[in-house]
């Protein structure tokens, strides 16, 4: 009989920083939880909560002091550097919070950049551009710069640009947290449609309580331990 896996696991997390005076920060503290397939998870804390850290090695961006990621049943700790390259290019989406579009670059071309190592044929890639594009209300924006475009129309390419390689999983680190309430929500509203629709897995951070009202669960950090959860109510 096959094993069935969550998608995303976390067995006893740890992340320790060491100071020049031999003290230790526990950014992480024993951390477990696990995440399903086509669940939106949000992770709340106050800013040095560790949500960042977390995200980070979630994303295969780091790697933990002590414990273990698994995706899809498979131990991150397996993977040498050049393979968790591959695994975040192929199968993790990240939304940070500073956007990180180059500038001399337009809206379309900042989202193209995450195909260029994808064996993508030019009129397939030109319509996944413009159809997530269009799906974020965007779609007259291709050709602008970001210098051209509001803080909110920033976010959204940044968003198309980390949905585009088809994700199984899409990490958030405080994807609204600079915009108006009324633009914040709207893109909330975006990634719920998204979830809802292509059943992508969502693990969204953010310091404020309003993640409840989109999640189907939120987990809660302290001072890098997991203090409580909440299951949404529909």
């Amino acid at each position: 009989m096959e094993q069935k896996y969550p998608l995303l696991e976390s067995r006893q997390l740890t992340k320790y920083f060491f100071r020049r005076d031999g003290s230790i920060i526990k950014a992480l503290d024993g951390i477990d939880f696990s995440v399903n397939s086509g669940e939106f998870l949000g992770i709340v804390g106050r800013s040095g909560s560790g949500k960042s850290t977390l995200l980070n090695i979630l994303g295969a961006l780091d790697r933990p002091t002590s414990g273990d990621v698994f995706l899809e049943g498979k131990n991150f700790r397996d993977y040498n550097n050049n393979e968790l390259a591959l695994l975040r290019r192929n199968k993790i989406g990240f939304i940070f919070q500073t956007f990180n579009l180059f500038p001399t670059l337009t809206a379309r071309e900042n989202i193209e950049l995450a195909l260029v190592h994808h064996k993508i044929l030019e009129p397939e890639r030109d319509s996944k551009v413009e159809d997530f594009m269009a799906f974020l209300g965007i779609a007259d924006k291709l050709n602008d710069f970001p210098s051209q475009l509001s803080v909110g129309q920033q976010q959204k390419v940044a968003i198309a640009r980390a949905l585009v390689k088809d994700p199984v999983i899409l990490v958030a680190d405080e994807p609204t947290a600079e915009m108006d309430p009324i633009i914040a929500r709207e893109i909330m509203k975006k990634l719920v449609d998204l979830n809802r629709k292509s059943k992508v897995t969502l693990i969204v951070a953010s310091h404020g309580t309003g993640l409840y009202d989109f999640c189907n669960r939120t987990l809660f950090l302290k001072n890098g331990k997991l203090v409580s959860r909440k299951k949404a109510e529909y």
